[in-house]
């Protein structure tokens, strides 16, 4: 599984950030976790508003920092 962070590194990306790293600890499943600042791979997304959350390709949040729990519901689907 392939989880980036999409944002510039604001406090909200940063606990976007921590929450997913808890969620997949929780679940001890093996991700690849990776934090993307670059503006240009952002849009490219199609994200307008971070922080966002893209999972295998899919965006599947963006503009607000989920929860732990939040994150591992759709973690676990």
């Amino acid at each position: 599984m392939k989880i980036e962070i999409l944002g510039a590194g604001c406090a909200k990306c940063k606990q976007l950030a921590a929450n997913v790293e808890a969620a997949v600890r929780e679940l001890a499943i093996a991700a690849e976790i990776s934090k993307v600042t670059d503006i240009d791979r952002i849009v490219e997304c199609g994200v307008l508003v971070t922080p966002a959350l893209v999972i295998d390709g899919a965006v599947v949040s963006s503009g607000r920092s989920l929860g732990k729990e939040e994150i591992i519901k759709i973690l676990a689907k």
